[in-house]
């Protein structure tokens, strides 16, 4: 299930809604992030509560239109399956916290596999960036040993380190994305609606990510990464998201504008207000550490 294409996939499909209010051209992209051409569930909010109701389609019937359409997809690609199958051992290794070793994933292809492991690596790669936000890293320089790394530059010993801890990074990758985009600051409407898009939804057990709800309300917040709260003087109540202390302790804006940019296969430059105040960020950290 941690290989599920709907969300790992591979070069046409998006990973974060298209467009803010104030960027319209910026996505966060990859392949066959949502499954199209079936109901989505829309959101509905009531106070802080976000509740999920189905259109057409219980939770059930669209888990099972998935599953259908993502073993066509694998079955007819050989390699994205063994990619696919690489990545959910590698999640064990990293939830076991046993060392993860060329000779082993190697076996775990399988010999016919072994010319293309290059191929299937790289393919593995992409989607653990696009899931978890991590990278594989070479632990020495024969490439025998391998480890993960945040893409954002995230401490391991933090976001990495904990229960859940890859399926933390990947959604706090995604929201600080979204309240980068929205300007600083994401309404919890804001929040859901683009992860939405990945098939993520308040309130729903996803096969990847779990409780989402829970990780990003809480886990997320209580480690500091997220800050959670009331937008000042609305009535009734309704909730934002900002970068947490730790956040803006351990990655920044730039990191975050460099992999949308990846992700949309363009450079940082093409996005010029998010550029402009990633830079300005850059400015004021260089400043401070000055002083």
């Amino acid at each position: 299930q941690a290989c599920n294409p709907s969300t790992l996939g591979g070069r046409d499909g998006r990973i974060m809604r298209s467009g803010d209010r104030d960027h319209p051209g910026v996505s966060y992209s990859k392949s066959d992030v949502a499954v199209k051409g079936q109901d989505e569930k829309s959101p509905n909010v009531s106070g802080s509560k976000y509740d999920v109701a189905a259109k057409g389609q219980d939770e059930e019937s669209v888990r099972a239109s998935q599953k259908a359409i993502n073993f066509k997809r694998i079955s007819q690609d050989p390699l994205k399956s063994k990619a696919c199958a690489l990545v959910q051992w590698l999640q064990e290794k990293f939830e076991k916290k046993e060392s993860i070793l060329k000779a082993d994933m190697l076996k775990h292809i399988g010999k016919h596999y072994k010319h293309y492991f290059p191929e299937i690596l790289n393919r593995t790669s992409e989607r653990l960036a696009v899931a978890f936000g991590v990278e594989l890293k070479e632990m020495d320089s024969r490439g025998e040993s391998y480890t993960f790394v945040s893409k954002l530059g995230l401490s391991s010993e933090g976001i990495l380190s904990g229960a859940y801890g890859l399926q933390k990074s990947g959604l706090l990758m995604s929201v600080l994305a979204v309240i980068f985009m929205k300007g600083n600051s994401a309404t919890e409407e804001e929040v859901w609606e683009s992860l939405s898009d990945l098939g993520i939804y308040a309130g729903m057990t996803h096969a990847i990510y779990g409780d989402p709800q829970k990780l990003i309300t809480e886990d997320l917040v209580q480690d500091k990464y997220l800050v959670y709260r009331q937008v000042p003087n609305s009535d009734p109540p309704r909730y934002e998201f900002l970068w947490g202390p730790r956040a803006h302790a351990e990655t920044t804006k730039m990191r975050v504008l460099r992999v949308l940019a990846k992700n949309n296969k363009s450079s940082p430059g093409l996005y010029p207000h998010l550029y402009e105040d990633a830079l300005m960020d850059e400015v004021e950290r260089a400043l401070r550490l000055r002083d």
